[in-house]
């Protein structure tokens, strides 16, 4: 381990995550947030490279979930791995902290898009492809807030990636705004696809 990594995880060793009231939610909400990220980007690359190359819903669905677990778990495992931790301490830490949250976010996603009628056979140009992608996610990324939670507020998931001191990706912020964005435009779009 650098020396930048071992002084940051010395500084969070004795520093304990909330268990429980609003500090809980935000740290939990913030876990929420880096995971969407990393699920987001494989998500959408899966279902445009899907559909541009015109595999079967299966197998767009199949890429999409593959690369939402390798985008998540990269967007952990890099900052670490730039801070100098091994392989093998970074991948334990990349599991435990994503892997509940982006099944909980894959299977909220995919039930979504592919209960949507006509959502898997739009085009790339389509707004209702990117419409449903979009409010699929920011439903999945909601659903995955409560377990989170659950596991930040007993010492598990997200709790593994503050103990190491490293944190990286994009503003929780931004992401949040974001999401409130894709959520807004995605149900203005099913609406609009349920009423016409």
């Amino acid at each position: 381990m650098s020396p930048v990594a071992t002084d940051a995880a010395h500084q969070h060793k004795d520093h304990q995550l909330p268990t429980s009231g609003r500090a809980l939610d935000l740290v939990a909400l913030t876990a929420t947030l880096h995971c969407l990220t990393g699920c987001a980007i494989g998500e959408v690359s899966g279902m445009i490279a899907g559909t541009a190359l015109g595999l079967s819903n299966g197998a767009t669905v199949a890429l999409s979930v593959a690369l939402a677990f390798a985008f998540g778990y990269s967007l952990t495992s890099i900052p670490l791995l730039r801070a100098g931790l091994a392989l093998g301490a970074v991948v334990p830490v990349a599991l435990a902290s994503d892997t509940l949250s982006i099944a909980v976010m894959e299977v909220v996603d995919n039930a979504i898009v592919i209960a949507v009628p006509g959502a898997m056979d739009a085009g790339l140009g389509d707004v209702l492809f990117w419409g449903s992608l979009a409010f699929a996610l920011a439903v999945a990324g909601a659903a995955a807030f409560p377990g989170n939670r659950w596991l930040i507020g007993r010492g598990r998931g997200h709790t593994a990636v503050h103990r190491t001191g490293i944190h990286g990706g994009p503003s929780p912020r931004v992401v949040g705004a974001i999401a409130i964005a894709a959520f807004v435009f995605g149900a203005g779009v099913l609406a609009v696809e349920l009423l016409g």
